[in-house]
C-alpha cells in the first residue's frame, strides 16, 4: 500500500535540507537524528511504500495534468495535497488576475480529488490550506516584493475554497495556514535561506518555503490527523 504526497513545495525536500528532509518524507521515515522522539512512528515502520509526486513550483494544472498520471497503479492507502499557494504566487501582486483564477482553480481541484477519493476508497485524504509568510501584514520587508496587502483576502479566499472542495470529497482538512500563523514575519526574517535557523520558531526560508522546523510542523500535523482517522 502506498502514501502519494502529491503538490508544491510545502510537501518537498529541498527547502528543509535536502532529501528525506521534507514534510512527506519525514511522514513516511522519520529522521531518527534530528527527531528522535518520532523513531517508530513513521509509514514506512507501518509498512506503506511511498509516491514522491510533488514538486517545487506546482500549481493545480501541474498536479492535474502531470503528477496523477503517475500514481502508482498499486493500491494507495494514504494521499496528502499542497496547493494552491503557486496558483497565487504567478499573479502575485495583481488581485483582479489572483481572483479570476480561482474558478478554474476550482475546478482543477475538484477534477483532482475526484480522482484521488476514487482511488483512496475509504482511506485518509489530506487536504491542506495555504500559509501567508506575512503573518497577516501583506508585506515582508527584507523579501525584495511589493507590498501587496489585498494578498490577505485572495489567500483567505483560495482557502475558503479549499476547505469547500475537501468537504465535498470526505477529505480530512489540516488548516496549515492557522498553524503557521506566528511563525513567519511576526517570529524573524522568512526570506533568510537557512533550513535549519537557530530560531526553531520560525519555519520559512526563501520567503514562502517550509523550513526544517517548518516541515516538521506539517509533518507533526499530518501524523495527527492520519492518527485520527
Amino acid at each position: 500500500m502506498f502514501y502519494a504526497a502529491l503538490g508544491d513545495s510545502m510537501s518537498i525536500d529541498d527547502y528543509a535540507g535536502g532529501p528525506g528532509r521534507g514534510a512527506a518524507s519525514l511522514l513516511y521515515r522519520n529522521d531518527d537524528h534530528r527527531f528522535p522522539a518520532w523513531a517508530g512512528r513513521d509509514l514506512a515502520t507501518a509498512g506503506f511504500r511511498f509516491a514522491y509526486l510533488a514538486r517545487d513550483g506546482a500549481t493545480s494544472a501541474d498536479v492535474l495534468e502531470h503528477q496523477l498520471g503517475r500514481l502508482p497503479s498499486e493500491p494507495l492507502g494514504l494521499a496528502t495535497l499542497t496547493m494552491g499557494g503557486n496558483d497565487i504566487l504567478v499573479r502575485y501582486g495583481d488581485t483582479a488576475a489572483a481572483m479570476a483564477g480561482l474558478d478554474a482553480f476550482v475546478a482543477r481541484g475538484d477534477a483532482i480529488l475526484h480522482t484521488l477519493r476514487q482511488r483512496l476508497g475509504d482511506c485518509p485524504l489530506l487536504v491542506n490550506t495555504i500559509y501567508d509568510p506575512s503573518d497577516g501584514a501583506g508585506a515582508i520587508p527584507e523579501a525584495g516584493l511589493a507590498d501587496w496587502p489585498e494578498g490577505l483576502t485572495v489567500i483567505a479566499a483560495y482557502n475558503e475554497k479549499i476547505r469547500e472542495l475537501g468537504s465535498a470529497h470526505g477529505a480530512v482538512l489540516v488548516d496549515l495556514h492557522a498553524l503557521f500563523t506566528g511563525h513567519g514575519l511576526m517570529t524573524g526574517n522568512p526570506a533568510q535561506l537557512e533550513a535549519e535557523p537557530s530560531n526553531h520558531d520560525l519555519w520559512y526560508c526563501g520567503v514562502v518555503e517550509p523550513n526544517a522546523w517548518g516541515a516538521h510542523a506539517i509533518r507533526r500535523a499530518w501524523h495527527q490527523a492520519h492518527s485520527r482517522h
